[in-house]
C-alpha cells in the first residue's frame, strides 16, 4: 500500500494546534507510516506542541476523508461528563438513581454510580456492536453488581446517553447528548465530525458514532493535552477531568472512557498492549476503536497521534499483526 507523505500544515485546525507550515520532521515518520500501512491504516497524523510532525495518507484514505472511529468515540463521553460537572448538571459519583427513578427500586442498580457506567463497572448487560435505544439501556439488566467487574460494550455509554438527556431536559436544555458536546466541547475547539451516527429511534450513539478525519480527530487530543483548556479557557470541571484518568479497582488499565498503560489489568479484563510496555510514558492515555482506530495523547512528550484504518467488521486475518505499543514507540522521543 503506498503513502504519499503530506508535509504541508494543518490550516484548517484552530486553537492551540498549529496553523503554519511545517514539514514532516520527525525522523521515525516514514517507518510508523510503514508501519502502519502493512496494517491496513489509511491515515496518520502527529503533532508534536501543536506542530504537524508526520502526515501520511495510503490509496484509502485522504486529508477530508473521515472515517468511523467506532469506539474511539466513546471517550468524547468523557470530556462530556467533564462538562456536564463544570455546569453543576451532575457529579461522576452520583448515584445513576438520582436521574432515573426507574433505578431506585433495584436493590443493586441503586448502587451504580455515574463513573461506573462510564468506567464500564456498572454491572450493566451489553453485547458488543448492539448497542440499544437509550431507553431500552434504562431497562437492561446488570449481569454482575456495580463495581465488581469490569464489561466492555455499548450499553453503558447509551444509558449515559438517557442520563444526559434527563438532565438537560431538567436544565431546560435540548435533550439531546450530541448537541451538548457539540456546544460545549466540540465547536470550541473547531472540531467538525464528518457524521455523527444515530439509531433510527433518533438517539446519538455515543459508544460508536463518530466519523472523522484525523486532522479532526486530533484536536480533541489537543484538548485532552492541555488538560482540558483550549486558548486559555477551561472547558471541563479540571477535578472531574483528572479523575478520567484513573483506573477502577475491576480493571486498573481504563479510567473514566480512556484506556491506560496500567500493567496491573484485573485477569480477564480488556486491555491493549500497552499495558504489557513498562517502557512507555506512563502519562500516555488511549481512545480506541475497532480496526485499530487510534488516539494516542502523551503529555509528557507534547505528543498526540491519530491512526485511522480500514475496518470491514470482520477479523483481521493474515497480515502483521497490530500493536498499540510498537506503533506509539516511533515517536517516543
Amino acid at each position: 500500500m503506498r503513502f504519499i507523505l503530506f508535509v504541508a500544515a494543518l490550516a484548517a485546525l484552530a486553537g492551540p494546534v498549529a496553523a503554519q507550515q511545517a514539514a514532516a520532521t520527525d525522523p521515525n515518520c516514514q517507518a510508523a507510516i510503514a508501519f502502519s500501512a502493512a496494517r491496513k491504516g489509511a491515515a496518520v497524523l502527529a503533532l508534536r506542541d501543536g506542530k504537524p510532525v508526520c502526515e501520511g495518507y495510503a490509496a484509502s484514505g485522504a486529508a477530508d476523508h473521515a472515517m468511523e472511529i467506532w469506539s474511539g468515540t466513546k471517550s468524547f463521553s468523557g470530556l462530556m461528563a467533564a462538562a456536564a460537572v463544570q455546569d453543576g448538571l451532575l457529579t461522576l459519583d452520583e448515584p445513576v438513581s438520582k436521574t432515573l427513578p426507574e433505578w431506585r427500586d433495584d436493590p443493586q442498580k441503586a448502587k451504580a454510580t455515574i463513573r461506573q457506567v462510564l468506567s464500564l463497572t456498572s454491572g450493566l448487560r451489553s453485547t458488543v456492536g448492539q448497542p440499544p435505544t437509550y431507553a431500552a439501556a434504562v431497562t437492561t439488566p446488570l449481569s454482575t453488581p456495580p463495581g465488581e467487574t469490569f464489561s466492555y460494550g455499548p450499553a453503558p455509554f447509551q444509558l449515559f446517553g438517557e442520563i444526559m438527556s434527563r438532565k438537560l431536559k431538567a436544565a431546560g436544555q435540548p435533550a439531546d447528548p450530541y448537541l451538548y458536546l457539540k456546544r460545549r466541547i466540540l465547536d470550541p475547539i473547531g472540531l467538525t465530525p464528518g457524521q455523527w451516527r444515530r439509531l433510527p429511534s433518533g438517539d446519538a450513539l455515543l459508544p460508536q458514532g463518530a466519523v472523522l478525519t484525523v486532522r479532526e480527530w486530533v484536536k480533541f487530543g489537543e484538548l485532552v493535552r492541555a488538560g482540558g483548556v483550549w486558548n486559555g479557557k477551561p472547558l471541563v470541571d479540571g477535578v472531574a477531568f483528572a479523575e478520567l484518568f484513573k483506573g477502577s479497582v475491576a480493571n486498573p488499565a481504563y479510567g473514566v472512557t480512556f484506556w491506560l498503560p496500567n500493567s496491573s489489568a484485573a485477569a480477564g479484563a480488556g486491555s491493549t498492549d500497552i499495558t504489557r510496555s513498562p517502557d512507555l510514558p506512563r502519562d500516555l492515555v488511549l481512545a480506541a476503536g475497532a480496526g485499530n482506530q487510534r488516539l494516542f495523547i502523551i503529555p509528557s512528550q507534547k505528543l498526540v497521534v491519530a491512526r485511522l484504518a480500514e475496518f470491514d467488521g470482520r477479523p483481521d486475518g493474515a497480515g502483521p499483526t497490530w500493536s498499540d505499543a510498537a506503533f506509539i514507540r516511533f515517536f517516543l522521543h
